[in-house]
């Protein structure tokens, strides 16, 4: 008998559909899944048992099943406030902050009919590529427990890969999203700039920060997706002016029927090359020769690309990087509590000028109109996800700020500058090292390219034949 965790988002959200299966069942089954294996693995923050189960009895009863996400279990990530959640930030300084109010993203899933199990673990505010702080312990990849799970959605993508959710919101300001989805053999999707209303990127400094789903496969993604975009249905309420072009989701369709031949870009050089020394890995090296060849195979047409060094662009991002982080709220006190590696982005943002900041603004304006250029002639880009392999827990130096975000870098070049461009981008994994690791890559869009990409995404996935499993032993 085929248990519900084993079941695609998909499958189960037409069982749900059917009536088969209760949103209650479903959410004691993965809250039962959840006891079991999460202290082995780390990927929850919080668990909300009782309010699940009271919260899936309301969905049953009072919110008709036609909402997009109907009894569908998920997580909010520990950066979103919940109302009456604790809301730790992956911070040792917010250890007792219960907030009030919910975070608009939080609202959407709600307004989706979705049913929140708690809250997956990330690292302290967000900040880093992997989740390892202080606040808790670390989460676990489980491919290999040995192994990280990346960051900043690392929580998530662990409770996704493991079977303890069917599929998790992340968020992604430069790469947070893509990192561990592709560290823990998942799809994960950073939107276009505008396209989710709850999670946009237009409300935060130069844009990057944006929502959007991890999953094990690409229509069990476009699936989530499909509900923070319009919780209420298409088309979705949009609060600013600026918004990703076109209506055109739903996107399920587009991941479904993996239809199309396009012409595909293909680029290994990055932005970081300049100022960090990137290597890229046999293991990550052989998954984007895969790639290739089953785009080939497929009928793309695949060119690659020749590099365009962008020199300056280290130190303009982390211009942003550094003075974003020097506006988290925190007071003197609070301040002993945070890590090495957070006190470090905050003193140097605090040190930026406003001259020096508006000029890494409009820098990379340029930046972003040189990317959009670049890419033009094709409909999307390929790139390894991931520099190296998952890296394993520990790995990271905790006490010198300078050569940690030079370890980030050296592992994730080719994710942040995508946020600074706004560009739509998927990871998808291909093939598995000979450890048993992930390993996949990356497809950039155009803007508001989210359907083709999902099309690609889809055909990849299909002539590679990646199992949608867990990993064993989960």
């Amino acid at each position: 008998m085929t248990e519900l965790h084993e079941y695609t988002a998909l499958e189960l959200h037409q069982l749900l559909q059917r009536r088969e299966v209760t949103p209650v069942e479903v959410a004691a089954h993965y809250l039962g899944r959840i006891e079991r294996l999460d202290p082995a693995i780390g990927a929850f923050a919080t668990v909300t048992r009782d309010a699940a189960l009271e919260r899936a009895r309301f969905v049953e009863d009072q919110v008709p099943t036609a909402a997009p996400l109907w009894g569908m279990p998920l997580a909010d990530k520990d950066l979103h406030r919940r109302a009456g959640v604790p809301a730790r930030f992956g911070s040792r300084a917010f250890t007792d902050f219960v907030p009030d109010d919910s975070d608009e993203m939080v609202l959407a899933v709600d307004a989706a009919g979705a049913v929140s199990l708690g809250k997956t673990a990330t690292p302290e505010f967000g900040l880093p590529s992997y989740t390892e702080g202080l606040a808790g312990p670390p989460t676990r990849n489980p491919w290999d427990p040995s192994l990280g799970a990346g960051g900043s959605s690392g929580g998530a993508a662990a409770a996704v890969a493991s079977g303890m959710l069917p599929f998790a919101p992340g968020s992604d300001g430069g790469g947070s999203i893509r990192i561990p989805a592709a560290a823990c053999g998942l799809v994960g999707v950073k939107p276009s700039r505008g396209r989710v209303p709850a999670g946009s990127g237009l409300a935060g400094l130069a844009g990057l920060g944006v929502s959007g789903p991890l999953a094990r496969n690409v229509a069990d993604a476009a699936l989530l997706l499909d509900g923070m975009i319009a919780p209420t249905g298409y088309p979705p309420a949009h609060r600013f002016a600026v918004r990703a072009p076109g209506d055109d989701g739903p996107y399920l369709g587009a991941a479904i029927r993996g239809e199309g031949r396009f012409q595909l870009g293909v680029m290994t050089d990055s932005p970081w090359d300049d100022a960090y020394e990137i290597v890229l890995a046999p293991e990550a090296r052989a998954a984007l020769d895969t790639a290739i060849e089953a785009l080939e195979r497929l009928g793309h047409g695949v060119e690659a690309m020749a590099p365009a060094p962008e020199p300056d662009y280290p130190a303009a991002f982390r211009t942003i990087w550094q003075s974003g982080a020097s506006t988290i709220p925190v007071d003197a006190e609070a301040e002993a509590l945070l890590e090495p590696l957070t006190r470090w982005l905050i003193e140097r943002g605090r040190g930026v000028r406003a001259q020096q900041l508006a000029e890494a603004l409009e820098w990379l304006t340029g930046f972003e109109e040189r990317v959009i250029r670049r890419f033009a002639p094709f409909d999307a880009v390929v790139t390894p996800a991931l520099a190296l392999t998952p890296r394993p827990v520990g790995w990271y130096d905790a006490h010198d700020g300078e050569r940690n975000f030079a370890q980030q870098v050296q592992y994730t070049p080719y994710t942040s500058f995508v946020n600074v461009a706004g560009l739509p981008a998927i990871t998808v994994p291909v093939e598995e090292t000979a450890e048993g690791a992930p390993m996949g890559v990356q497809l950039i869009g155009r803007p508001g390219g989210e359907p083709t990409l999902f099309a690609i995404a889809a055909q990849l996935e299909r002539r590679v034949r990646r199992r949608h499993r867990h990993p064993p032993n989960w």
